[in-house]
């Protein structure tokens, strides 16, 4: 079976270098050979061990009618979206490792797939060797889901784990994430939480059967936390952690968010560390389910799209589907849970307006007020004449 890969850099690398490292098993699992014939590069690499095989234009393996499965690890939209779309119009199935592509057009890409009767896989799309979509589909698949949380970026992990364990400030995390080759050279998406937002979309689509845009995810980053508020979360018990969070709100809504969470230090949650991410699952009949591992990276990446490639060779569509029925996205802000906050205020002020509100201090006379239960609209409400420093949700 003749398959192409679409970039030749990180995950496409990685994606060649587990074919053909595990040739042998690969083709047991797959019931045939699985050759890689062509790889789409953007500029000429002579120095590539397979140089021969790289391709300067999609034209090149759109019009190779022994291509059947094209891995597409470009990421972004332009012109990976183009790419997919025509490739499985000229019926050639398709995996990606691509989280924005299949958070905006995954449904459209999908619903193609299945009228064509091709297999379009995205495993790789979240939490990268993290065996997650699948036990979504397939393991859990007689469950009501109802609720989806996860720790779904290594690098924004990696900065708090530091700033956590060490006392490091965010900056100076975040060049050291740099320099270690765990955050781009421009990692806004990560610290804004865009990416994260991107993956909770994917999750809550799957996981509640309702459509999820990127557009209706309210991302907060990790960019504002300070030493004082880690200090003060840890004197309460708590560890921050950036958090995608998913659940269905009514019989036809969800909602969907991502935001600097305090979780309880007997959460499992909260002792991911590092680069590691983390999905836990709620479902009605097998209770919470946590999966943990390798986010990121090259290889760990390249496991998962090339056990999609191995599942389309074997004419697998379990991603087939994409949710259809209509429902809406619902604001957080109408959630209940508890808060911290700091504010510019007297305590004095601050609990005659919270009355039920426990009182932290830190070692430096820092002070934050942890809530009572209510939701982040009425705190707001009620806080509406005090200018706030920070806000954190609860998760215990």
């Amino acid at each position: 079976m003749k398959i192409a890969i679409l970039g030749a850099g990180v995950v496409g690398g990685g994606v060649f270098e587990v074919l053909n490292k595990n040739r042998g098993v690969i083709a047991k699992r797959a019931g045939c050979e699985i050759e890689v014939s062509h790889i789409l590069c953007r500029r000429p690499r002579p120095e590539h061990p397979a140089a021969d095989l790289l391709r300067y234009s999609f034209e090149d393996i759109i019009n190779d009618p022994e291509v059947s499965v094209i891995a597409e690890c470009m990421g972004g939209i332009t012109p990976a979206y183009d790419y997919v779309k025509r490739s499985l119009l000229a019926g050639k199935s398709v995996v990606t490792s691509n989280k924005e592509l299949v958070a905006e057009h995954g449904r459209e890409l999908c619903d193609i797939a299945e009228k064509m009767n091709l297999s379009f896989m995205f495993e790789a799309a979240v939490a990268g060797g993290i065996p997650v979509l699948r036990p979504i589909c397939r393991c859990l698949a007689a469950n009501e889901i109802s609720s989806v949380v996860g720790i779904l970026n290594g690098t924004t992990n990696y900065i708090l784990t530091e700033m956590i364990r060490h006392g490091k400030s965010f900056n100076d995390a975040l060049s050291e994430a740099q320099a270690k080759g765990f955050a781009e050279a421009d990692p806004t998406a990560d610290v804004m939480g865009i990416d994260a937002g991107r993956k909770i979309c994917i999750l809550a689509d799957l996981c509640f059967g309702k459509e999820v845009k990127p557009k209706d995810v309210r991302t907060l980053g990790i960019d504002k936390i300070s030493k004082v508020d880690i200090e003060l979360a840890r004197e309460l018990g708590y560890r921050i952690k950036l958090l995608g969070q998913a659940m269905r709100t009514g019989p036809n809504s969800v909602t969907a968010f991502v935001a600097p969470t305090l979780i309880s230090r007997s959460n499992p949650l909260s002792s991911v560390d590092g680069v590691q991410n983390a999905v836990r699952i709620k479902g009605d009949a097998v209770g919470e389910v946590l999966l943990t591992g390798p986010g990121a990276g090259a290889l760990p990446t390249a496991s998962a799209v090339t056990a999609d490639i191995i599942d389309a060779v074997r004419g697998g569509t379990y991603m087939g589907y994409w949710p259809s029925e209509p429902g809406y996205v619902t604001d957080p802000e109408e959630l209940s849970c508890r808060f911290m906050i700091r504010a510019e205020a007297e305590l004095s002020s601050l609990q005659a307006i919270l009355p039920d509100a426990t009182v932290v201090h830190s070692r430096s006379g820092d002070f934050a007020l942890l809530t009572a239960y209510t939701s982040e609209k009425e705190l707001r409400s009620r806080l509406s004449e005090i200018s706030l420093i920070s806000i954190y949700r609860v998760l215990d």
